[in-house]
């Protein structure tokens, strides 16, 4: 079967070439996969995994084979899904770490979510947000978009960060109250702040977290090392945290709920950029270079004979 495979000698380390069959274990389910979404990370750091591996994480498709041990969907169902392998035209993934698609919501669509959407809803869960100031760095990309809507739903007062003014563009329509290029403008204390950047701009956003604020780290953008002042982590009061971010055990169900919320219309998936996935390289490099706001999506035409 085609899929998109590490190679560290061609330009973003990733080429359409052939890999195995999948091998199910009993809990698994096969997809034939339909569309895949890029996330940042896993393309800047792809060329760290060994050459030849299956890349990918978000997928979404028609399920071809149901799980041995009986759990998860029936054949022909339409899921999406989070797991490893998934840049392929067939992966096996376990039947907790995917949900059906509700017939409102288109594949593609759902294809976008799992990584972003997961990571978005679970940061924003680690502490009430109901009335509480949440800071959000990174927003113009896919996780910062979904964490947006999310803690505006959740009833928070919204501050959208960007790195510049033209990466501003549709944050307040999607629930920012506050959309600021850096932390420029910012004047009172935030509870959650969920850091998409790292670098100078992380060690500066701590200081302005309230007593018994949180900081995530979901990403680091900037590539720069985040250096702290002397004392500055010291605080006398309420403790002030701050967390690593990479639970994606069983997120099936976490899946259904974003996807129930795009089916009612309550969470746009900000799918900024579509096309087969023989444009891999261009949709890379655009997210590389920050010309993607939320999402890009790669569409996977059928193996011949299916």
């Amino acid at each position: 079967m085609r899929a998109l495979v590490v190679d560290p000698g061609v330009p973003g380390s990733l080429r359409l070439g052939t890999a195995a069959e999948p091998h199910p274990a009993p809990h698994q389910a096969v997809l034939e996969v339909r569309h895949i979404s890029l996330n940042r990370g896993e393309v800047a750091f792809a060329g760290r995994r060994p050459a030849g591996t299956v890349h990918g994480y978000d997928a979404a498709g028609i399920v071809i084979r149901a799980a041995a041990d009986g759990t998860g969907p029936a054949v022909g169902a339409k899921v999406a899904v989070f797991g490893p392998g998934a840049w392929a035209q067939r992966m096996a993934v376990d039947t907790t770490a995917l949900a059906e698609v509700p017939a409102q919501v288109d594949l593609a669509d759902a294809a976008a979510l799992p990584m972003a959407g997961i990571t978005a809803l679970r940061t924003l869960r680690s502490r009430p947000v109901l009335g509480r100031r949440v800071l959000i760095t990174g927003a113009a990309g896919g996780v910062g978009r979904y964490a947006v809507q999310l803690a505006a739903m959740g009833g928070a007062h919204v501050i959208a960060s960007v790195g510049s003014a033209d990466r501003a563009g549709g944050l307040a329509e999607l629930g920012a109250h506050e959309v600021v290029v850096g932390l420029e403008g910012i004047d009172r204390p935030v509870d959650l702040i969920l850091d998409n950047v790292g670098g100078s701009q992380l060690a500066a956003a701590w200081e302005l977290l309230a007593p018994g604020g949180g900081v995530q780290n979901i990403g680091w953008a900037s590539n720069e090392p985040a250096v702290f002042a002397p004392y500055s982590l010291f605080f006398v009061g309420p403790s002030k945290t701050m967390s690593t971010f990479g639970d994606v055990h069983e997120v099936g169900p976490d899946l259904a709920t974003l996807l129930e919320f795009v089916a009612a219309g309550r969470l746009s998936p900000e799918v900024d950029w579509r096309g087969p996935w023989e444009r891999v390289a261009e949709a890379a490099q655009a997210l590389l270079n920050r010309r993607i706001a939320g999402k890009a999506v790669l569409d996977i035409e059928p193996a011949a004979g299916d």
